[in-house]
């Protein structure tokens, strides 16, 4: 595997159109270290392992710690404690993307330079007050409220003024210029192989637009989920995305990443979410039993295994 300072590709070609690997199949499960394991995240994980040995492919671990403010160690060691408890393995090193920061940064700057993103000094205030009504005004796939636009076109003196005084920022993609400079530079449609849908796979057109200017990076984190995840499936190889359902809409601002950074695309597999008996998913926020919790209470790993829904259990306990 390459250093960290093999930032993206030593000789990457933006222009270049949509890639599929074939082969290898490499897939992955990318947990964030900010909460014990619960029973959707055993799932998800499986569903990999699953995914992996029914194409005869690989299966890897990748700890998303970007949070710093809340990714803790005693969590990434747990993770790898449930994980290993519930028969799993993966290959050694696993890849922090607190170690990536550099590559993640270098990015940045190519779409800085190519001037696709922009510094953003909008507070949640100050963009809610900027919106005349938000019962009515459009929301992005993850439920925020679209950016208004507040800083997209501040002169570039009053930028670099603001940037200069180290007030707080994020930098945001300019949507309507990241949408242009595909027109001009890709000769295909974007589009992205999505695999578990009702009658099988299909090519489904990446719709980005829905997002708006989304955030990217940070002044003090030189990246967002978003950018994270793009750039780490390349550099690991993944050529298919296990994850869960609430993450289907965000494979559309990833194509559109993957093209303005001249990355691979892979395919995706967004498996059903597992939920308690008032259909309401499970999550960290929650306090929803842990895996780990689970463990201390006596449970054996093959009834932990058998609380997950089908195909890897029955689910009667849920």
């Amino acid at each position: 595997m390459k250093e960290p300072s093999d930032v993206i590709a030593p000789s990457i070609n933006r222009a270049a159109p949509r890639v599929t690997r074939f082969a290898p199949f490499v897939t992955r499960f990318a947990p964030s270290p900010n909460g014990w394991l619960h029973l959707g995240h055993a799932y998800s994980a499986l569903m990999g392992v699953q995914q992996a040995e029914a194409a005869g492919g690989r299966f890897l671990l990748r700890i998303e710690d970007i949070d710093i403010g809340r990714a803790r160690p005693h969590f990434i060691d747990a993770i790898y404690q449930d994980l290993a408890w519930l028969g799993l393995e993966w290959p050694e090193p696993v890849l922090l993307q607190s170690t990536r920061f550099e590559a993640y940064e270098a990015a940045l700057k190519i779409l800085r330079d190519t001037d696709l993103v922009y510094p953003c000094w909008a507070t949640r205030r100050e963009i809610l007050d900027a919106i005349p009504d938000p019962a009515t005004w459009p929301r992005d796939p993850d439920g925020a409220p679209l950016y208004p636009g507040l800083y997209r076109d501040l002169p570039d003196s009053d930028r670099k003024r603001r940037m200069w005084e180290g007030t707080n920022y994020t930098w945001r993609l300019d949507m309507k210029k990241a949408l242009a400079w595909v027109e001009k530079n890709i000769s295909e449609p974007l589009t992205f192989q999505e695999h578990n849908l009702p009658g099988g796979p299909q090519t489904l057109n990446a719709e980005p637009a829905a997002y708006g200017d989304v955030v990217l990076a940070r002044k003090d984190v030189p990246t967002s989920y978003h950018l994270a995840v793009v750039l780490d499936d390349a550099y690991q190889n993944i050529t298919q995305v296990t994850r869960g359902q609430d993450l289907a809409p965000a494979a559309h601002i990833h194509r559109l990443l993957q093209a303005l950074l001249g990355l691979p695309t892979p395919d995706y597999f967004h498996h059903a979410l597992v939920r308690d008996t008032q259909g309401r998913r499970l999550s960290k926020q929650a306090g929803d039993n842990g895996v780990r919790e689970l463990r201390q209470q006596g449970r054996s790993a093959q009834e932990v295994l058998a609380l997950l829904p089908p195909p890897l259990g029955t689910g009667e306990s849920l």
